[in-house]
C-alpha cells in the first residue's frame, strides 16, 4: 500500500471527524443562529451524536468501499451579552469522539479505530443590524425584525493527535471561520441564510513530519423555520460547501470537495429552563469527501 494512497485516504477520511461536535467544520447547519436574544442568559448543553456513511474518492484512486461510523459526546457552555450596544453571544463546545473507519486500499482491507478528545470550538456572534442589546423585560415586548449578524469560530489544536498515524481525531492545526448571516421573521415563519469561509494554518507534523497545507473552504447554509409557540419549532436546513484542496509537502492530494447536505431540526421546551433538540442531516450531493448521515440529540439548560 503506497504512502501516497495512505495519505489520500487520510486526508479525505478526516473530513468525517468534524461531524460529531454539535457544530462541525464546513458541515454545520444551525437554525436560529442569528435570531435575537435577551442579554444575561446562560446555558449549558450536552449533545450525543452519531455519524455514519461512505467516504468518496476520485475514480482514479484504487480505494473502495470506505465506510466510517463515529459516536460523539459534546459538552458546551454559552452566554448572551451586550457588545457595544448590540446583542451578542459566546459559546464553547468540547467534543469527545470514538469510531471506526474501514475500506479496501489497493484491494487490501484496512480498518482503524480512534477514541479521544477532538478539537474544541469557540464561537462569538454579534448582531450588526436589527437587534440592540436588551434586558429580558425589554425583549418581551420587542417586535421581531430582520437581523444581520457576524460570527467568528475558532478551533484550537487541542484534540488527540498522533503524528505517526494517518487518521487522527485532532487536526494539529488552527482552524477559523468568519460568517455573515441574515435572519428574517414573517409571522410564525423565519427565513435564514448565511455565508462563510473556513481557513486553516499548516500542520507541520503530518504523518512523520510532513507538511500538510489546506486551501480555504467556502460555506453556505439556509433554513426555513416554523414556530408553533416560543421555543417549540421545526426547521428544514440545507447547506453547500466547496474547497479544501490539500497539499502534502507541496504535492496536490486531488481532494477538492464539493458537497451539499439537507436536514431537519426540531426543538421542544421541556419546561422553562430545560429543552431538547433533535437534528438529522444527510448528504444530498457529494463529489469527493464524506457522504454521511448525522443524528444528534441535544439537551440544554438555560438560566438568567
Amino acid at each position: 500500500m503506497s504512502v501516497q494512497l495512505h495519505t489520500r485516504l487520510a486526508l479525505i477520511a478526516c473530513t468525517c471527524l468534524a461531524g460529531l461536535p454539535v457544530t462541525a467544520v464546513a458541515q454545520e447547519m444551525e437554525p436560529y443562529a442569528y435570531a435575537p436574544n435577551p442579554v444575561g442568559v446562560n446555558f449549558i448543553l450536552l449533545g450525543a451524536g452519531e455519524t455514519w456513511g461512505e467516504i468518496l474518492f476520485d475514480a482514479a484512486i484504487p480505494v473502495t468501499d470506505v465506510r466510517a461510523r463515529w459516536h460523539g459526546l459534546t459538552l458546551g457552555y454559552g452566554r448572551t451579552f451586550g457588545l457595544f450596544g448590540r446583542a451578542a453571544n459566546f459559546a464553547l463546545a468540547a467534543p469527545y469522539v470514538t469510531g471506526d473507519v474501514s475500506g479496501n486500499v489497493e484491494e487490501v482491507f484496512t480498518e482503524i479505530t480512534r477514541t479521544g478528545i477532538a478539537d474544541p470550538r469557540l464561537r462569538l456572534s454579534v448582531n450588526l443590524i436589527g437587534s440592540a442589546s436588551m434586558t429580558p423585560v425589554e425583549f418581551a415586548t420587542f417586535k421581531q425584525r430582520t437581523t444581520l449578524g457576524l460570527t467568528f469560530i475558532v478551533a484550537p489544536p487541542l484534540g488527540r493527535y498522533m503524528p505517526d498515524k494517518l487518521i487522527n481525531i485532532g487536526s494539529n492545526r488552527w482552524s477559523a471561520k468568519t460568517e455573515l448571516g441574515l435572519s428574517h421573521p414573517a409571522g410564525r415563519w423565519r427565513f435564514e441564510v448565511a455565508a462563510g469561509v473556513w481557513v486553516f494554518t499548516d500542520n507541520d507534523d503530518f504523518f512523520g513530519g510532513q507538511l500538510r497545507q489546506q486551501d480555504p473552504v467556502t460555506t453556505f447554509q439556509g433554513h426555513v423555520i416554523y414556530t408553533f409557540r416560543p421555543r417549540l419549532w421545526v426547521a428544514f436546513n440545507a447547506n453547500w460547501y466547496r474547497g479544501g484542496r490539500s497539499f502534502v509537502d507541496g504535492v496536490d492530494a486531488a481532494d477538492l470537495q464539493s458537497t451539499s447536505r439537507f436536514g431537519l431540526t426540531a426543538a421542544y421546551p421541556v419546561n422553562r429552563s430545560h429543552s431538547l433538540k433533535l437534528a438529522y442531516s444527510s448528504g444530498a450531493t457529494t463529489r469527493i469527501g464524506g457522504d454521511f448521515q448525522q443524528l444528534a440529540l441535544i439537551w440544554q439548560y438555560a438560566w438568567f
